[in-house]
């Protein structure tokens, strides 16, 4: 297996409003925000994001880490799973501007209003079935993608990474350390269908054979 380590250190840690999103959070709320649609996106705060926009602030000091984790350069093939509207592939590309880069996510909302710049790399496909062939990539990258898929599922989404990386792979999955921070991710958890403890997941990496990087979205 890989190791735990967060890659994403230097993205902006923003104050979230755990009560306001429990209030907010019913089964109604939740059945339109796993559709991934333009509510998620662009909807109401409470459905999702409430305006999925591009901001330079937010993956442009996350990229150096990557670079120097996965020696990118412009030979380099990269495959981002859970890729929404391309923002990270976007500013992958403009530090390393000839790297081969592709990103696939379950919302044809988000790919049809991807980036521009992008759009072409971009395809919509679910995360357990990927459309390429073993060992198409240099380096999978998954955000915070997977936990959207119940515990099967989620285990053939590993092993598709798996097989369409050539061995060097990150994830980030909600997970929690202690109680405090399960209460704080069961009230602000919108998508997620499989949510475990850290020790929970790195046994469940085993046992599906993932062997990449790996590291935990808390709020």
């Amino acid at each position: 297996m890989g190791i735990e380590i967060d890659l994403l250190k230097n993205y902006p840690k923003t104050k979230r409003d755990l009560k306001q999103r429990a209030d907010e959070k019913t089964e109604e709320v939740r059945s339109i925000a796993r559709k991934f649609d333009k509510e998620f996106f662009d909807g109401e705060r409470k459905y999702g994001y409430g305006g999925f926009k591009y901001m330079s602030r937010f993956w442009q000091p996350v990229i150096p880490t990557f670079i120097e984790h996965f020696n990118l350069n412009e030979n380099s093939k990269l495959l981002d799973v859970g890729c929404a509207k391309g923002f990270m592939l976007f500013d992958i590309k403009e530090a390393i501007p000839n790297i081969t880069l592709k990103g696939v996510d379950i919302s044809t909302y988000a790919i049809e209003n991807a980036k521009e710049e992008v759009k072409p790399f971009l395809q919509v496909a679910n995360a357990k079935n990927l459309p390429f062939e073993d060992n198409s990539f240099d380096v999978v990258i998954s955000i915070n993608t997977i936990h959207n898929l119940e515990k099967d599922e989620c285990a053939k989404a590993l092993k598709e990474i798996e097989r369409v990386s050539k061995g060097k792979s990150f994830i980030t999955v909600d997970a929690y350390r202690n109680e405090e921070e399960k209460e704080a991710m069961y009230a602000w958890n919108l998508t997620a269908k499989t949510i475990m403890s850290v020790e929970e997941w790195k046994n469940f990496f085993k046992e599906v054979g993932y062997t990449g990087d790996y590291y935990w979205f808390v709020p």
